[in-house]
């Protein structure tokens, strides 16, 4: 496992509950600001493995954009019932929302 990779991960399940972070977000703090598409890839393939919070992920306007209807649904449910609001069925306001963590790796 790259030490990016273990980034990434210890960042996602930093996330605690209640608030979300975008992939960009944890790319940057894991000391990838262009590797977005990085952490989307290790979420996809590492949730189940490390019980990753992968609800708390989001694009980087705020909206949930977990492909399939399926896994959209479950988002917003896991979401919501950590009291997040989820406005015109699919965006989370960040301001309000996004977590801030007080870690940040160069790369």
């Amino acid at each position: 496992m790259t030490i990016f990779t273990e980034r990434v991960i210890d960042i996602i399940r930093s996330i605690p509950e209640g608030k979300v972070m975008t992939y960009g977000q944890i790319a940057g703090c894991a000391g990838s600001p262009r590797g977005a598409r990085q952490v989307v890839r290790i979420l996809h393939s590492m949730s189940k493995k490390h019980r990753l919070p992968w609800h708390r992920v989001v694009g980087a306007n705020g909206e949930i954009s977990r492909a399939g209807e399926e896994a959209f649904e479950m988002q917003t449910f896991l979401l919501r019932s950590e009291g997040v609001e989820i406005e015109n069925g699919r965006f989370i306001r960040l301001d309000e929302y996004r977590f801030h963590p007080d870690v940040h790796f160069e790369g």
